[in-house]
């Protein structure tokens, strides 16, 4: 059996590399379908073939267990996106503007969409893997579907916060991926973006 990936197979390790060296994790399958804009079967699919390629390799069934067997020599190019500024993963804070810039990996980007950073201050949601300082890479977009980590504009409060948004009858829960820390809700919140990737602090 050949070894060598389809165009497709190649784009999903691709991806993993350029997932696992910025967020210093492995993607799980949900989060490959996601980008791809695919099922997860269709993933699961792919990954299996580039195990049994030798391409990949991972424990059956546990999360995140995906890891590439050999690095990729592809050269991946980068992207500036503006940095904004600060956003809360704690309690509700104002966004601290700035006319920053940043590199990102361009493979988080996809060219039918705007995007930009926000450096992340607080613990609220390190539980999904972001922490104090590190930048979250967001896609502008008005809606979110429930469970998705998103930037949110609270207008009762005038604040913006990132938390994982759910609907509820005649509101809104915010949720943080911290279990010290207890959801609230709103009557009415405004998605200001989705977060597709996490730049790790060096810190």
């Amino acid at each position: 059996m050949s070894t060598k990936p389809s165009k497709r197979q190649a784009e999903i390790l691709d991806f993993i590399e350029v997932f696992q060296k910025t967020n210093r994790y492995s993607p799980s399958l949900a989060e490959i379908a996601e980008h791809f804009s695919v099922s997860i079967p269709t993933i699961h699919q792919h990954v299996s073939y580039l195990k049994g390629k030798g391409l990949l390799s991972g424990d059956k069934g546990a999360r995140r267990a995906i890891e590439m067997t050999q690095p990729r020599s592809s050269d991946f190019g980068v992207v500036s996106i503006p940095l904004l500024g600060t956003i809360a993963a704690g309690g509700p804070i104002e966004a601290i503007c700035t006319s920053e810039s940043i590199d990102v990996p361009s493979m988080m980007i996809k060219n039918s969409a705007r995007y930009y950073a926000l450096r992340v201050s607080g613990t609220s949601m390190i539980e999904e893997g972001i922490s104090d300082g590190d930048i979250v890479v967001v896609r502008n977009q008005p809606i979110v579907e429930n469970g998705e980590k998103a930037v949110v504009y609270l207008p009762e409060k005038d604040a913006v916060t990132l938390k994982k948004l759910y609907r509820e009858a005649g509101r809104i829960k915010l949720v943080p991926a911290n279990s010290f820390m207890k959801p609230f809700y709103e009557n009415s919140v405004e998605v200001q973006g989705k977060v597709v990737g996490v730049i790790r602090s060096e810190v």
